[in-house]
């Protein structure tokens, strides 16, 4: 994959995550999305039972701020002492840390409140963007990215995508079981934090290419 190629799919896909959220945004502001926000709600939460609510409930722990914070540290730890890699390790600060203001910032300029329909478990905060989405798109994100170029084989990096892929869902699907966001927050989030993820990949990528280019230049 050329660097130019790179470059292009990481903006369009900036810009794709930028437009969507964009519309997701005004449909909730005229509550366009809530007869369906609460149809999709009760389908899942059909479901409900005490094994179905034990595996949610471990899906939220693992998107949960403790968890992310714990795998962080030891991504941070594993890309500084071990790999060596000093600009990967600034790209997922940047990312992991990056998303948590964004999110923080989006919730208070929306305040959407919380759904009150049939909570399994009782959280304060408001309700869009998901920060359970954010994190776990954010973090799941860019370990695909960073170990992606370490992985040799075709269906070692097949895997790794299913199993982020499934990681994100699932944490997304337990939020909206449990009953404390809507599934537009848990798009929204995804959204969001692809904006992110996606804009932070693209200035690490073209800051290798300046500094390559910079190399070259000077050994030339």
């Amino acid at each position: 994959m050329n660097a130019k190629f790179r470059f292009t799919l990481s903006f369009t896909l900036c810009i794709l995550f930028i437009i969507c959220f964009g519309i997701l945004s005004v449909l909730i502001h005229y509550q366009i999305l809530t007869q369906l926000d609460h149809a999709l709600i009760s389908l899942i939460q059909g479901f409900e039972s005490s094994l179905v609510t034990f595996v949610m409930n471990t899906f939220t722990f693992i998107g949960s701020t403790p968890s992310v914070v714990a795998l962080s540290l030891l991504v941070i730890f594993f890309l500084y002492k071990v790999l060596h890699q000093r600009k990967e390790l600034i790209l997922f600060i940047a990312i992991v840390g990056g998303h948590v203001i964004l999110n923080q910032l989006l919730k208070l300029s929306f305040q959407r409140d919380r759904p009150n329909l049939h909570r399994l478990i009782e959280i304060d905060g408001y309700s869009f963007p998901s920060g359970h989405a954010m994190s776990a798109f954010a973090v799941y994100g860019a370990l695909s990215f960073l170990l992606w170029h370490d992985i040799s084989t075709r269906w070692g990096r097949i895997a790794l995508i299913l199993t982020s892929s499934v990681i994100i869902l699932m944490i997304g699907i337990s939020r909206i079981y449990l009953g404390v966001h809507y599934p537009s927050d848990i798009i929204g989030g995804f959204l969001a934090s692809g904006i992110w993820l996606a804009l932070c990949i693209w200035f690490y990528q073209w800051y290798q290419e300046k500094h390559f280019a910079k190399r070259c230049k000077r050994i030339g």
